[in-house]
């Protein structure tokens, strides 16, 4: 298992991996059924950390806590932190789904609307023929969340995906884990609303040089001006304090 390459960032741990690392401490981890709880962190999610305490619990419980967002991965290393790449959730989940496929480990996949979550669904088993989808729901179930967690439990999947806004996807997975009796579970964000063709994901170069939010933004300007614009400035603050101050 991998031990090292662990940082302390604006009070949150993170794993300083390669995507590469990651995937195979995953399935290095299922292959000894150790239960892994994984997250990836960007700007908004940390800044929003700072301040929800529900949150930050959630995010620091898990298991593996990737960076995801460019701005966080510049940040670290702009305090010195020997960080290689950042581990996008959406290409992680890729990586995970192929690796899944060809070992034939059970995927479930919850979030989205429903006829989004139908065609993710089916762009993912045109994908990849060899996954094993147990099971599948809609992201909009408050209502009873018992029912959705026994459906999980009950599906025979390994690794579940939980597509669902933040922080609410991160306070579910944390909540009911234990009940859960699934050896991994990850939250992808807006993954399916992507494969679905809904919105759609920044061109490589945005992605390279860390505009993906403003790509969303663009999108979305009056659900995402806030957590964008806002979150980034904050950001941008606690990054010179603690590069000025230590």
């Amino acid at each position: 298992m991998i031990n090292h390459k662990i940082i302390n960032f604006m009070n949150a741990r993170m794993h300083a991996w390669t995507m590469a690392e990651t995937v195979d401490e995953i399935f290095n981890r299922l292959r000894f059924g150790l239960f892994t709880q994984h997250v990836v962190v960007n700007v908004a999610k940390l800044v929003n950390m700072g301040r929800d305490a529900e949150l930050h619990d959630s995010v620091q419980s898990c298991d593996i806590v990737n960076i995801d967002g460019m701005g966080v991965f510049w940040g670290v290393r702009f305090l010195g932190h020997d960080v290689q790449e950042r581990v996008a959730g959406i290409d992680l989940f890729h990586a995970l789904l192929q690796r899944a496929a060809q070992a034939g480990e059970p995927v479930y996949l919850l979030g989205a609307q429903q006829k989004v979550l139908e065609k993710a669904v089916a762009d993912l088993q045109r994908g990849y023929p060899d996954l094993k989808i147990a099971g599948h729901h809609h992201g909009y179930f408050w209502d009873d969340e018992e029912a959705v967690v026994r459906d999980i439990a009950e599906s025979g999947a390994r690794l579940l995906f939980v597509a669902i806004t933040s922080p609410k996807k991160e306070n579910f997975i944390n909540r009911w884990k234990e009940q859960l009796d699934v050896d991994f579970v990850m939250g992808v964000g807006g993954t399916f609303d992507i494969l679905a063709g809904k919105t759609k994901r920044a061109p490589k170069f945005m992605q390279k040089y860390g505009l993906e939010w403003f790509y969303r933004l663009v999108q979305e300007p009056r659900r995402m001006w806030k957590r964008y614009l806002v979150t980034n400035t904050v950001f941008a603050l606690k990054l010179l304090r603690v590069k000025i101050l230590g």
